[in-house]
Parts: structure tokens; sequence; C-alpha cells
């Protein structure tokens, strides 16, 4: 069931978040039936869509259900349930950042997303689970790259490339990042 159900979600997920296509990814519907932590993964994709398309408060009611999805998998006892539910709440803190962007709150967005980057890379990465849609370090920055940070996103591309690499989001972060500072990425 695990298989099919996250596949079948992340498919679209991936598809609409890697492409930055904001309104795409808030009309994702959360599979019926699915594992928590699939169905989180569609309600994140939602919230995300929403808060990067200005509808922080569309958004916040998504945080809502990822609370509950993220309460029922550390209710379920399992072993990867706590795994899972630490995902989970990286996915609201997430939210909670790119909601705060949105609303004009920069500092907070950035504290937020910082937090949530810090976190996920104190998680230690299961080999047989899947690593998140996008990696919160990357999303730091590209959140500093909306904030006119580039010498700083660079940064966090970078290391988000360290994490995961060759991500073509974060390859692409540090191309934007090296233009804003004036500097050819090559030689990043």
């Amino acid at each position: 069931m695990f298989k099919i159900a996250y596949a079948s979600t992340a498919m679209p997920v991936r598809f609409a978040v890697e492409r930055r296509q904001w309104a795409e990814a808030a009309s994702i519907v959360p599979p019926s039936g699915a594992p928590p932590h699939v169905t989180a993964m569609a309600v994140w994709a939602r919230a995300i869509g929403l808060a990067r398309n200005g509808h922080p408060a569309g958004a916040r009611q998504e945080v809502e259900k990822l609370r509950q999805l993220e309460q029922q998998l550390r209710a379920s006892g399992e072993d990867y349930g706590g795994y899972w539910a630490k995902q989970v709440k990286i996915q609201e803190v997430e939210v909670m950042a790119w909601s705060a962007q949105a609303e004009g709150d920069a500092d907070k967005a950035r504290n937020l997303v910082r937090k949530a980057a810090d976190d996920e890379d104190a998680i230690e990465k299961l080999p047989v689970n899947p690593g998140p849609v996008i990696p919160a370090r990357e999303q730091l920055g590209d959140l500093l790259l909306q904030q006119g940070q580039p010498k700083q996103a660079l940064k966090e591309f970078q290391l988000s490339l360290s994490n995961a690499p060759r991500r073509r989001g974060a390859l692409m972060g540090v191309v934007r990042a090296s233009e804003g500072l004036g500097i050819p990425a090559s030689h990043n």
C-alpha cells in the first residue's frame, strides 16, 4: 500500500513543486485512505502552493491538517512513526515560513525556514525512506534570494547540494544566486 500510495502522490507533487507551479501545487488533493505521511506530502504541497501564490491564510489552514497528521504518526507506536512525525513537523514549519514571507514578515520567514533546515539536517535519513520533496535547506536558499540576499542564498544552496548532490533546484539556485552576485556560476 505505501509504495503505491507514495508514488501516486509523489509524482504530481514533485511535478508541480519542482516546476514552481504554485497554483498547480495549491490544487493538489490529498489521497483518501493513504498513510498519514503520504497524505502529509500532498497537504504540504497544497499549503506551499497557497503560501507561495499569495494565500497565507489558506496555507495556515493546511498547517492544522499537518499537525493532525503529525499527531497520528506520533501516536502510531510504529518505529517509522517517529521518523515521519519529525518530517511532517518540518513540513509544518516550512509552510509557516512561506506564509510569513507572503505576509511580509521576512525575519520570521527566514528564522522559521532556517529552523526547518537545521531540524532536517539533524534527522538521520533512513536508506529506504524517500527524502523530502524539496530539502528545507534548498528552500532557505530560495527564500534568501527572494529577500535579496544572494550571498547567503549561495551558501545555503551549496550546503544543500552537499546533502543532496545534483538536485536540479539547488543547482538552479546556485546559478541564480551567482547571477545576483555578478559572478559566473561555474566559479562556485
